[in-house]
């Protein structure tokens, strides 16, 4: 029986962090805010704290923040939105050095753009507006990729071209939800549609399937931006639970929020990170065998 063999050439010490750091540590929240057009989604950045906020303006639409004293980063193309991430988020280890977001991919941008720490320690928020946007500079730049022709006849293989589209977009997203410190909130256009049985059914407006499918697994809160219809009228809230009557996407890994919340971003970012830590009261377990039936019969 043959050994094998392992060339081990990297050094490093898996520190386990304890309770006690890890509760002490900064931590930033990452959230995505769906809603229709119009609702009123980029205006949410007003609500923030202007100081320590940075606006991605991938919708070259500003207007909504007009007089905000905020600052603005407008990444034009794919590239610089990777740049970007690659430059906030820092180096992955565990990538090749000709891979984005690698140990060169940020010694490039950051020979470019300066030291991170000077540029970005500042904000304690980076708000992208939008990922509906993001996604389809993303998917301009897959079009233009080799890859996704057929090496036979050279047409553009679509197929291929929305794998590829999934996996890019997939990378930049988790790579800024690893900005632990920060907290990071991505704006998105929410879709309804009306299926042949008359339900409504609600979905990202980005392209292809496999981001609006698997962003909701990777961010703390999933918020939906309505205007419901209440006693005195019309108002906007944000919608924070999942079981909520009217079918809205939603997702609250804090616990702390409740079924409806003011507009605000800043207020609801003060309650998430009010407390250490969930109460165990939260926690609660219902046995199946003792509830009711569905006709009320034990």
């Amino acid at each position: 029986m043959v050994a094998l063999q392992q060339n081990w050439t990297h050094k490093m010490a898996l520190q386990i962090i304890t309770a006690d750091q890890r509760m002490a540590e900064k931590k930033g929240h990452k959230i995505v805010v769906c809603g229709a057009s119009g609702v009123g989604k980029t205006t949410l950045a007003r609500t923030l704290n202007a100081a320590t906020t940075l606006f991605m303006d991938l919708e070259a639409g500003d207007a909504a923040i007009e007089g905000h004293p905020i600052d603005v980063v407008r990444p034009r193309t794919w590239a610089e939105c990777r740049d970007l991430a690659c430059f906030l988020g820092g180096a992955n280890p565990s990538l090749a050095e000709d891979q984005p977001y690698s140990q060169s991919h940020y010694d490039y941008v950051s020979s470019i753009n300066g030291d991170v720490s000077e540029v970005w320690s500042k904000y304690d928020t980076l708000f992208v507006d939008s990922i509906t946007v993001a996604g389809r500079l993303c998917f301009q730049w897959c079009l233009q990729q080799p890859e996704v022709r057929s090496d036979r006849s050279g047409k553009l293989d679509t197929r291929a071209a929305y794998g590829l589209h999934g996996r890019e977009m997939m990378s930049w997203l988790t790579h800024i939800q690893h900005i632990r410190s920060k907290n990071v909130i991505f704006v998105g256009i929410l879709d309804e549609i009306t299926d042949e049985y008359g339900r409504k059914q609600y979905s990202l407006q980005i392209e292809g399937s496999k981001t609006g499918r698997e962003l909701p697994g990777i961010v703390d809160e999933v918020i939906t931006m309505s205007v419901l219809t209440g006693d005195h009228g019309q108002y906007r809230a944000f919608v924070c639970q999942p079981l909520n009557e009217w079918g809205y996407p939603a997702k609250d890994r804090s616990g702390r929020l409740d079924t409806l919340e003011e507009p605000h971003l800043g207020r609801l970012i003060e309650k998430m990170s009010a407390g250490s830590n969930k109460s165990d009261k939260e926690l609660t377990f219902v046995d199946p065998t003792t509830q009711t039936s569905s006709e009320g019969e034990a």
